[in-house]
């Protein structure tokens, strides 16, 4: 089933996080008091920064020591060994590093411990108000956003409820960066149309939208850094088919064609 129109809304006045904070009971109230009423199919995109700072992880420099391997890339790339330190940490393995001319600061692509591609590990300074500090993603996004949808459910006394957690990455082969699903609770992570016919008959063998990156790219036209609007809703979607994960959507390594 097609959807004829979706509606996108910032969900206001989530205050700063601090370690420990409850985004369970953060979400409940500010959706209270913003006369916010969830209902089936709903969707809701989050910012991980939210779960990161809430879950502790952000990372003081002060306390890293950096490996040799570190020190080394960090001189390569003009980058400081501390952050690489914690990148490494973040990370199975480095893909690429490389810095161009006009870059003050190079780049490190790696395999983040998750299993997805992106560059840094995910390892961000920005959003934080402490100086030498480094937030990284969640330990494990599913989790935390799935507990997050077994308290919003039941409270809206809801069926379909959807979560999503995104991230902001680069693309290979395309300039700038788009919100992708790190965490998926309640909804599938692609809609798996092969088998089925487009609107000319045609059999589909491949088609399969990303849909959980979809409504993450969606969030970021209402999110920015500045405007701290970390958790948008999305109403007027639908699914069926079995929840999904965030590993649903990653490519198995014999896939690559880039190797």
């Amino acid at each position: 089933m097609s959807n004829s129109s979706l509606n996108l809304k910032i969900i206001p006045n989530i205050p700063d996080i601090n370690e420990g904070d409850n985004i369970s009971n953060i979400l409940i109230s500010v959706l209270n008091k913003s006369s916010i009423c969830l209902k089936e199919f709903d969707v809701i995109c989050i910012a991980h920064k939210i779960f990161s700072k809430a879950e502790g992880c952000i990372i003081n420099l002060k306390e890293i020591s950096p490996s040799r391997k570190a020190i080394e890339l960090g001189e390569s790339l003009n980058k400081d060994p501390r952050k690489v330190e914690v990148v490494l940490q973040e990370s199975n393995k480095i893909i690429r590093s490389f810095k161009r001319a006009d870059q003050n600061e190079g780049t490190l692509i790696c395999q983040h411990k998750l299993g997805f591609i992106c560059a840094n590990a995910g390892v961000d300074e920005s959003n934080l108000a402490e100086n030498e500090t480094v937030i990284t993603v969640p330990k494990n996004p599913d989790l935390s956003i799935k507990l997050l949808r077994d308290n919003l459910a039941p409270y809206f006394n809801l069926k379909n409820l959807g979560i999503v957690m995104s991230d902001t990455f680069g693309r290979p082969w395309r300039i700038g960066q788009v919100n992708v699903a790190i965490g998926i609770a309640g909804l599938p992570a692609t809609k798996k149309e092969q088998g089925t016919r487009d609107a000319w008959g045609n059999q589909l063998y491949v088609t399969e939208p990303a849909f959980c990156d979809e409504i993450a790219a969606s969030s970021g036209l209402l999110m920015s850094k500045a405007g701290k609007c970390p958790a948008i809703l999305l109403r007027g979607l639908s699914w069926s088919g079995e929840n999904g994960s965030a590993s649903d959507i990653l490519r198995e390594q014999k896939e690559d064609m880039f190797r």
